[in-house]
């Protein structure tokens, strides 16, 4: 048993994460390589490996002849007799070579092509771990500003965090822990060049299946994420058991859940709000925190009219639009806002107040009038 040899291969194959029986061919075609670079060919050179012992050996087949003319691929019969007295004429001798016989330049090429081999499968490797990690968030370490770009260390390998996939204001400290999201495994030459994002909408979705377990587990589902990195995110959330509350789980115990999440994204700030199958109700949803009168909503031009009272204006449509940018993104509908005052000047709506005096909008197309069941009194008893 070659003991060297077998924990040698232990070793690459626990820490280089390649396989024994990869590394055992490596071995044999750098012998091969030996015996052609020794002897000038090695057509007629095989090399036998027992995988369990790690022991080998390396033949050369010689054809048994009269005369030799190739010393090579040719024995004459008197020395194959002398190993064999069963070889005759035409039969072909496997002759044993000895590998310490190999001259210097021979050992150096045998061994650049088996550290060649490993190299090639540490990066063959890395490739596979990496492309399992893609669209996925990790846990990197920043090391330096490559210009605008930052490299981050992610264990084995380095990643690059190009300038547009920062978030605008964040700085990076070397050593510091930053969470990314992976959004391209490259193989190149010099192994896996990996793409990573802090802008990315799906870093959020990642980081509350990592943070809340219902999201991971499947019974609260992230249905739509619209976000500004840096600034503010609308993520549309939809629970399949009805004894769940899908905003409540995300946001946690005294919002210990999404504050994490926040913390991680360095302020940003968060609205979780209900998911529903009606345009009209989940526009209303998304436009929180800005209270709404009326939505019209039309789903095949994906359009829709929202009607706000008049000192809800500004924050229905948010700082620059945001609230209503962010709005549109996670509906998908192309959403109108206007005041009480603006739309009762377009002539949009009627109004009309219930018992409590409350202006409320409808469309003047589709106004219904409302029926309301007044409660049987019960009849006095005459005495």
């Amino acid at each position: 048993m070659n003991t060297e040899l077998m924990e040698a291969l232990n070793i690459l194959e626990k820490e280089k994460g390649i396989s024994k029986s990869i590394l055992l061919e490596a071995i044999e075609q750098s012998l091969i390589q030996a015996c052609k670079n020794h002897f000038g060919k090695a057509d007629n050179v095989k090399v036998s490996i027992d995988p369990e012992t790690c022991d080998f050996g390396v033949y050369a087949e010689k054809t048994v002849v009269e005369v030799v003319e190739d010393p090579v691929l040719e024995i004459s019969l008197a020395n194959a007799k002398m190993m064999d007295s069963k070889y005759d004429l035409g039969d072909v001798v496997q002759v044993p070579i000895q590998s310490k016989q190999f001259g210097r330049i021979a050992t150096q090429n045998a061994k650049n092509v088996i550290l060649q081999k490993i190299r090639e499968e540490e990066r063959r490797a890395l490739c596979d771990e990496y492309y399992q990690k893609e669209r996925d968030v990790v846990t990197g370490v920043v090391q330096r500003y490559l210009g605008r770009n930052v490299s981050i260390n992610l264990g084995k390998v380095d990643a690059i965090l190009n300038e547009n996939e920062q978030v605008k204001g964040e700085v990076f400290r070397p050593t510091e822990r930053i969470k990314l999201y992976v959004l391209e495994v490259k193989e190149t030459p010099k192994g896996p060049k990996i793409l990573v994002s802090r802008t990315h909408p799906e870093l959020v979705k990642r980081l509350f299946e990592s943070e809340v377990t219902e999201v991971k587990d499947g019974i609260v589902e992230i249905k739509s994420i619209a976000r500004e990195a840096g600034s503010r995110t609308k993520i549309a959330v939809w629970s399949n058991d009805p004894d769940v509350d899908a905003v409540g789980a995300c946001v946690g115990i005294n919002g210990a859940r999404v504050n994490a999440i926040v913390n991680e994204l360095r302020g940003e700030k968060i609205d979780i709000i209900n998911w529903d199958e009606n345009p009209a109700l989940l526009i209303e949803n998304a436009l929180s925190p800005a209270k709404v009168i009326s939505v019209m909503a039309d789903p095949d031009e994906k359009t829709a009219l929202v009607i706000v009272p008049d000192y809800q204006l500004s924050l229905a449509i948010g700082k620059e639009g945001q609230n209503a940018r962010l709005a549109a993104r996670l509906t998908g509908f192309k959403i109108d806002i206007k005041s009480e005052t603006q739309a009762r000047e377009a002539g949009d709506f009627e109004y009309y107040q219930d018992e409590e005096g409350y202006e409320e909008a409808a469309s003047q197309e589709d106004v219904q009038e409302e029926h309301v069941q007044e409660p049987e009194v019960p009849e006095e008893s005459e005495e």
